[in-house]
């Protein structure tokens, strides 16, 4: 059981969520606060003077006073109306994190929620209740409304949600768990889908995976770069140092550490005539690293907003008054999913430079054309190629801002969101791709390795190939390539091939550095 500090919120401790699928505790020392918000909200919702959510309607509909007896009533309306997300459903880890989040987020007792509701949410998150999130319908502002309806509605036993991987409707599955559906209170309902935390969990996620992504890059360049027998002299600290990129330095060293004792890199030293290998080589540290700065930047604006209170209005306990803001904007998630979608992409362009670079007997130093022992009858990766070039090309594509597509909604009372929602939840496609990509290089790179024998890279590299053809075969002639692809990308999406290299660190080791 990790108990949740708002405020204090690490990206460790969230993945450690994430990863581990822990129950969670809500910290008891912010009831007081959580209580207080929520006496301030049902005072004001017997009072007769207009306050946004509690007494009033939504939207545009702002202006108009609900009767005090329909005001329990707005609430569910409120939630019932909203879920109207389509699309596939979330997954359930990342479902799970967004609930985290928002429970987060309630606690700092500016929501005015009752602490029962929250609890509500912490009893979900620790069943095997997993909320059904359709993943399309919000613009990220104001706030992503939808999916948080979606996630509302299995509280008070409606909508749907998957009990141990069925799905059945939200009263059967609250039935199930024992857990009583509740009644929403005043604002409550608006405290629930007014935030940024569907787009938060998806960015998050797509953060980790693509720290994951830098890892698992480091290994397979420095695979690579044996492979066509490149110089490590490009990965000299006092290169990287002179120019002081952390991102740049880090990864340097990490691949100066792999390749370290590679026979293969001694044996061509003193004769080999090449000045210098072309840049998806020779500058692997400069933009990887820059990929990691990237991610980095990124990292500090999603743990900023993983300790935030993002709904509206917001209750000020210390001033006992309720006021209006636009803390639901999402545009800081926004811009942190489009800089990792930059990061993405870039990881996977100069990864498909060294597939290309690979298959092609003109460049690869001595390499079988395409990596086949016998070209021609045999088409080796060829068409592996090719797929890497498409999936780079997708990713490109998917890499273009959303934030800057803002389009007016809710009657223009909302006319500038964040398209933060699916800007974060596109990273999920751009990892698996950059996954498949790096998993081609990988294919080739282990190829190309073989077929320097007798000659051998690095210890290191040695054990990571050794373990790797454990699990995929060297290919002698052409067989189904696409079963190769597909368990290679799942290896490395597993973490496999960095605890082969002893690379499995944490993202902090890096920000903290």
């Amino acid at each position: 059981m990790e108990t949740l500090k708002p405020g204090s919120i690490t990206l460790d401790f969230l993945e450690k969520l994430f990863r581990n699928k822990s129950k969670v505790s809500l910290d008891i020392a912010l009831k007081d606060k959580v209580e207080k918000a929520a006496k301030i909200v049902e005072d004001a919702a017997r009072g007769n003077s207009p306050v946004y959510g509690v007494n009033t309607g939504f939207g545009k509909l702002a202006n108009k006073i609900i009767p005090h007896e329909d005001r329990e009533k707005l609430q569910k309306n409120l939630v019932l109306s909203h879920c109207s997300g389509v699309g596939e459903p979330l997954q359930e880890d990342v479902t799970r994190l967004m609930m985290i989040l928002k429970i987060i987020s309630l606690s700092f007792g500016a929501s005015g929620v009752k602490w029962s509701t929250i609890n509500q949410i912490e009893k979900i998150v620790n069943s095997d209740i997993v909320p059904e999130i359709p993943h399309q319908g919000s613009v990220g502002a104001s706030g992503d409304l939808a999916p948080l309806a979606h996630m509302a509605a299995v509280m008070i036993g409606e909508g749907w949600a998957y009990y141990k991987g069925e799905k059945v409707t939200g009263g059967e599955a609250l039935k199930k768990a024992k857990i009583d559906p509740i009644i929403l209170g005043p604002k409550e309902g608006l405290a629930l889908l007014n935030g940024t935390q569907f787009s938060t969990a998806c960015a998050l996620a797509n953060l980790y995976n693509g720290w994951r992504s830098i890892l698992n890059s480091i290994v397979i360049s420095s695979l690579s770069t044996d492979a066509i027998m490149g110089s490590t002299s490009p990965l000299l600290d006092e290169i990287h140092t002179l120019r002081g990129h952390k991102g740049q330095i880090f990864v340097a060293k990490k691949m100066r550490d792999l390749m370290s004792g590679s026979i293969i890199r001694e044996s061509h030293r003193e004769d080999d005539q090449r000045v210098q290998d072309p840049y998806c080589i020779r500058c692997q540290p400069q933009v990887l690293g820059a990929c990691l700065d990237v991610l980095k930047n990124a990292g500090a604006t999603i743990e900023i907003e993983a300790n935030a209170v993002t709904d509206n209005p917001l209750v000020l306990v210390d001033e006992g008054r309720i006021v209006s803001g636009g803390n639901f904007h999402a545009e800081p998630i926004g811009f942190a999913a489009d800089q990792i979608a930059l990061a993405l992409a870039e990881m996977g362009s100069i990864s498909q430079r060294r597939v290309a670079l690979m298959v092609d007997p003109t460049l690869s130093h001595d390499l079988p054309a395409f990596l086949t022992d016998n070209p021609g009858l045999n088409s080796g990766f060829m068409i592996a190629e090719v797929t890497s070039a498409a999936l780079m090309s997708e990713n490109k594509h998917l890499a273009n801002p959303t934030v800057t597509d803002s389009t007016p909604t809710s009657a223009n009372q909302e006319d500038h969101v964040s398209m933060a929602a699916h800007g974060a939840y596109r990273l999920f496609k751009m990892n698996k791709n950059l996954s498949s990509i790096f998993g081609i290089e990988l294919l080739c790179a282990a190829q190309g390795i073989d077929a320097r024998e007798p000659l051998k890279t690095s210890p290191l590299l040695e054990k990571v190939k050794a373990g790797f053809r454990k699990q995929i075969s060297r290919l002698k002639d052409d067989r189904y390539m696409a079963t190769d692809i597909n368990k290679v990308t799942n290896l490395l999406e597993s973490n496999f091939l960095i605890k082969e290299a002893e690379l499995n660190i944490p993202f902090s080791s890096f920000l903290n550095s």
